[in-house]
């Protein structure tokens, strides 16, 4: 898949009035949509939020999210690409737009909508225009050389989450290496290691999205 050569296009959207939009990218199989669901179903109580999925060709990932109920079904919209996930999220925003916005105007109030992208490749990452700030996943499985290799997914997003790790000792693969080369590229963005499997709850991400979302709707 190809990445995102050339500058941002669009223009971040106005703040005033709108809940904070949160895109989770990164490659496939990394855990964006378990990841995705497990915020849902810890800030569902405390946070009025809805979710966007993109997937190329199917609604894989928005029939996951309704078989879990992890939210009710009229919060959740899936958009099918038929194209490089990173043309939907940053070069033509137009459909995922339509329908964030559709969420918004059906749900009075809303303060997350958290769109996740179909698996794209380190260079991914979401248009200004569609969300506000962005969580990147890698998981262990793809080796501990994947930080140092950079890409803006990996170097810019506003959180790094390296998912996965109760598979370190299976695939050989070193935490603190990948500790130690993400804090040398990302230059102090934060950097959160998750086992969704062994913490459901994801408690340092959820604790980041709160404390963004509180930000953005405060300031």
């Amino acid at each position: 898949m190809g990445g995102n050569h050339g500058p941002d296009q669009h223009h971040a959207a106005p703040k005033h009035g709108r809940p904070m939009r949160l895109g989770i990218g990164g490659p496939v199989g990394s855990g964006k949509t378990a990841l995705t669901a497990a915020l849902c179903k810890v800030l569902k109580d405390e946070l009025n939020l809805a979710v966007v999925t993109n997937d190329i060709y199917t609604t894989e990932d928005a029939d996951f999210l309704r078989r879990n109920a992890v939210l009710d079904d009229d919060r959740i919209m899936a958009v099918r690409t038929g194209c490089c996930p990173h043309t939907a999220i940053r070069d033509d925003i137009s459909a995922n737009l339509d329908a964030v916005e559709d969420l918004e105007d059906r749900h009075e109030g809303l303060d997350l909508v958290i769109v996740e992208s179909g698996g794209d490749n380190l260079t991914a990452t979401f248009s200004q225009g569609l969300v506000d700030r962005q969580i990147f996943v890698l998981d262990v499985s793809g080796g501990d050389k994947v930080p140092r290799k950079g890409g803006p997914g990996v170097t810019a997003s506003d959180l790094l989450v390296i998912n996965k790790t109760d598979l370190a000792p299976l695939v050989g693969a070193d935490l603190g290496v990948m500790d130690r080369d993400s804090a040398q590229v990302r230059e102090g963005r934060p950097v959160v290691f998750s086992s969704i499997r062994e913490e459901p709850d994801v408690p340092k991400i959820a604790d980041w999205v709160r404390s963004s979302v509180h930000d953005f709707l405060h300031h």
